[in-house]
């Protein structure tokens, strides 16, 4: 009995065991609870999730928008170290369109179109921050694990391809019949909403301007190329601006690509929850709020309070003043603790949850691109028409208007209280600072000026890079901005990278910064 039991187990053992041999090893490892495919309407809204920069962090700090007086919640310093690169984002790209194509049988389709501009976008931001990167050889896995970094210029010329090609594409749908697509939350959900009865075309007829408008960004960024005859930088735009029916871009306030808060899951991020850590912490930056002073401009008592310390009247603008980024915390306190230094507004940014949207690509900004390309010549028009264009539809997005406004700030005992301010687009246009100075280089820094103030805790670090690129306006620099009081010209390649693929780095180091990932350095896109 005893041997025909072992016989008996030793044949099931050996049955198991020609069974399992009959499978690999993959077919285990694999967790049949997860989806093989995922459909591109889900992977659609992670995508544009990571287009946003939300303001209070680093970079609101690197614009010289805001600064910390309290250690504990933040230096001023600007980066010493490696850049956050869109890599895992762009795979999420290139998976939405295989689906999409997989779905619909071919790439014309407008996953695949909006993938085209997403590629433009977060290589382009990539390339920005800190020079070559990979980008033909890039994205491929373990296929090319090391791949090589292709020059600036060929990344900011190929994005311009396809930023042309998302156009065309664009364009076709909404010609021949578009097809239907989902997941949009920037547009299709809003056109969606019960007051206007929307549909998916409208949302693909405002990814259509938002295509053609970041293209004009693009171009003005490489101002400093305009000599190249491969990018043709002056004509491209030319191109976009005279065909408005081939390149529609911005026309209002209403075509901005921004992010809108609610008051359920999406906070702004300065709020009546963080009332108590943020709030005497934060000063608006003198970059910022003096600027607007001196401007006697609106918007100063829109975003800030009024630094009391100083004996003058709550609605004077000479109670507006912001905090030197380039000072050390400890003396941002002490000037802040005095009351003379401007802290947010807290009506503004503290009693709701919502405060303005935070934009990624805008009106104004499109206007004052195009008055810059005015101004130098690269097209023709009123350049003086299109900064004021671009000015006041800043007014309208904080909700200034011509005539009396509604100023509500916070008292010493900490309730609030309301102003009546007037202002008048006439008198402001016409002051001696703010007086279109023509088509000349004053003219040309009242432009940039104004486009700064556009940017204000807005769209990620493009107040810093035009600065960065013209220099305008001046940025504070000293002990509190860290790197010896210097501020840096780039980020250093992530810290990964050179053992992941250190001689390709190595070979772009040394073509790009004499060897030297030096975040000091001159990129291509500046020199």
């Amino acid at each position: 009995m005893k041997s025909l039991k072992f016989q008996i187990i030793l044949a099931l053992t050996a049955l198991v065991l020609a069974t399992g041999c009959s499978k690999k090893f993959e077919d285990y490892s694999k967790n049949k609870n997860l989806p093989l495919q995922v459909p591109p309407a889900l992977v659609l809204p992670t995508i544009l999730n990571d287009m946003i920069v939300y303001p209070g962090g680093d970079e609101d700090k690197a614009d010289q928008n805001i600064v910390s007086n309290y250690t504990y919640y933040g230096l001023n310093q600007y980066w010493s170290g490696s850049a956050n690169l869109n890599y895992g984002t762009l795979h999420n790209v290139l998976a939405m369109e295989s689906e999409a194509r997989r779905l619909a049988g071919s790439d014309n389709n407008p996953y695949h179109a909006l993938g085209l501009f997403f590629r433009a976008f977060f290589f382009v931001n990539m390339s920005e921050k800190v020079g070559d990167v990979p980008m033909t050889e890039a994205l491929q896995g373990l296929d090319n694990p090391s791949p090589k970094y292709d020059l600036q210029k060929e990344v900011f010329r190929q994005s311009l391809v396809w930023l042309d090609s998302a156009n065309t594409l664009l364009a076709g749908f909404l010609s021949n019949g578009f097809l239907e697509f989902s997941g949009d939350f920037y547009y299709k959900e809003r056109l969606n909403s019960p007051l206007n009865g929307s549909n998916g075309r409208d949302a693909l007829v405002e990814w259509q301007k938002v295509v053609n408008t970041y293209k004009l960004r693009v171009l003005i960024e490489l101002s400093k190329r305009t000599d190249d005859a491969d990018l043709n930088v002056k004509q491209q735009f030319a191109t976009i601006f005279n065909n408005p029916s081939q390149y529609p871009i911005f026309t209002s306030n209403d075509d901005n690509l921004q992010y809108a808060y609610n008051n359920t899951y999406n906070y702004y991020p300065d709020n009546p929850t963080n009332y108590g850590n943020n709030a005497g912490r934060l000063n608006i930056a003198a970059t910022l709020l003096n600027n607007l002073s001196q401007l006697h401009d609106l918007r100063a008592m829109v975003i800030a309070e009024p630094a009391r310390g100083l004996g003058y009247s709550d609605t004077s603008y000479n109670s507006y003043v912001g905090g030197n980024s380039g000072e050390d915390v400890s003396t941002l306190a002490t000037l802040s603790g005095a009351g003379k230094l401007s802290l947010y507004n807290y009506n503004h940014f503290y009693s709701t949850y919502t405060a303005e949207p935070t934009l990624i690509l805008s009106y104004p900004e499109v206007c004052f691109c195009i008055a810059e390309a005015i101004n130098k010549g690269w097209v023709t028009g009123d350049a003086d028409t299109w900064y004021q264009n671009g000015t006041k539809a800043m007014f309208a997005f904080y909700g200034i208007k011509d005539g009396d406004n509604n100023i509500v700030l916070q008292k010493a005992d900490g309730t609030p209280i309301t102003y009546t301010v007037p202002f008048s687009f006439d008198d402001y246009f016409n002051q001696p600072l703010v007086k279109y100075k023509g088509n000349n280089t004053d003219g040309l820094n009242q432009i940039l000026l104004q486009k700064y103030l556009a940017y204000a805790r807005n769209s990620g670090l493009q107040a810093y890079y035009q600065w960065r690129r013209t220099g305008v306006p001046a940025f504070n620099a000293g002990s509190g901005s860290g790197n010896g009081g210097v501020i840096p010209k780039r980020y250093q390649y992530p810290s990964n990278e050179l053992s992941a693929n250190g001689i390709n780095l190595n070979a772009s180091l040394s073509q790009q910064y004499g060897g030297n990932d030096d975040i000091n350095a001159l990129m291509w896109l500046i020199k």
